[in-house]
């Protein structure tokens, strides 16, 4: 049983019916303009928590320890890849791949890279099968990184039924599982742990942000096709949203409506602030309309701006291009991400 205030906390935090009007913050019902970090922090401080009144609350990090197992192990000219397991939770073990590169000096950045919606889940960021374009664990680790693709519940090897374990959303099965994918790289003596962040493509663009928003210890976070507006998703069809892969409470208890959603993406970029964002946004994405991830970024970007003076750490690329992460836009990401963690 959750205790009762942390019941109150989540489930009675002011609703903004705006989500881009960022700076302000409502108390005690009075609508208080917004000048400073610690006026943005009340109002970061419902970002989250209206997030959990969709995702389900996020439980308390796990103590079990993380007892990686490695299952398989090959070594290329780059890097040292391994298959391995580990503990998110008890009672559960999650599959990932693990790259270590080969002859690097001292502490490494690392990244977590999170896999679209594909049946065979990791291998693909690990460049194992599936997409080329979408082959970024592989990639990273032959720029010098350390990286780890974990499967999300119900893909690769990983079966996982988060509603029979109490979770409300299969979205906040996936933040725990991550949080613990940093706990994992942060442990490995070939890591700095100042220097993790995270990367992903649609399934893995929106887990990105999400679990990012929950755990600052990411530094970066770069997001591929993974979100838009609710209001512009599908002409603010949510019903993409509310199946059991994601949050099925957007339906049962938001009716799949833009208008009741306690959150929508615009503050989510902004709660990552100051830390550095890359968007890749394509002009003809049609999972997520590009005017709405215009809309997200504009709003953000004021308090970027604004509140923490960096409007340089939230960047946005529009390729010509479908659903998909093209070559030059992941050099482009992975020339941030060499300015914001080497």
């Amino acid at each position: 049983m959750l205790p009762q205030l942390l019941l109150f906390f989540l489930f009675y935090q002011p609703f903004y019916p705006d989500k881009t009007d960022l700076l302000y913050y409502f108390d005690d019902g009075r609508r208080v303009p917004i000048t400073n970090q610690t006026g943005w922090q009340r109002r970061r401080t419902d970002v989250l928590a209206n997030m959990q009144k969709v995702m389900g609350p996020l439980p308390p990090k796990s103590s079990a320890p993380l007892n990686i197992r490695v299952l398989e192990e090959e070594t290329t000219a780059h890097y040292v890849r391994r298959r391995i397991t580990y503990v998110p939770e008890a009672g559960d073990q999650v599959s990932a791949y693990l790259f270590i590169p080969l002859n690097a000096k001292g502490r490494r950045p690392a990244m977590l890279c999170l896999h679209q919606t594909t049946k065979i889940g990791k291998a693909e960021p690990a460049g194992i099968g599936g997409k080329p374009n979408l082959a970024y664990a592989r990639e990273l680790a032959e720029r010098g990184y350390v990286t780890l693709a974990p499967d999300y519940p119900n893909f690769g090897d990983y079966q996982f039924d988060p509603y029979a374990h109490g979770y409300a959303s299969a979205t906040m099965k996936g933040i725990v599982n991550h949080r613990r994918a940093v706990d994992l790289l942060a442990s490995l003596p070939e890591v700095n742990p100042n220097a993790i962040g995270v990367i992903g493509h649609s399934l893995g663009g929106h887990n990105s942000l999400f679990v990012a928003t929950f755990d600052d210890r990411l530094r970066a976070v770069v997001t591929s096709c993974g979100f838009n507006a609710f209001p512009k998703y599908y002409g603010g069809n949510l019903k993409g949203w509310s199946h059991k892969g994601y949050m099925p409470r957007i339906a049962d208890k938001f009716n799949m409506s833009p208008a009741q959603m306690p959150f929508d993406f615009p503050e989510i970029l902004a709660a990552l602030a100051p830390r550095a964002v890359f968007i890749n946004a394509p002009l003809r994405d049609a999972n997520f309309e590009v005017s709405g991830v215009h809309d997200c970024v504009r709003a953000a970007q004021t308090v970027y701006e604004k509140i923490f003076r960096k409007p340089q750490r939230l960047v946005a690329a529009h390729p010509d291009a479908e659903h998909d992460f093209p070559p030059e836009i992941r050099k482009q990401a992975y020339e941030f991400l060499d300015r914001e963690l080497r």
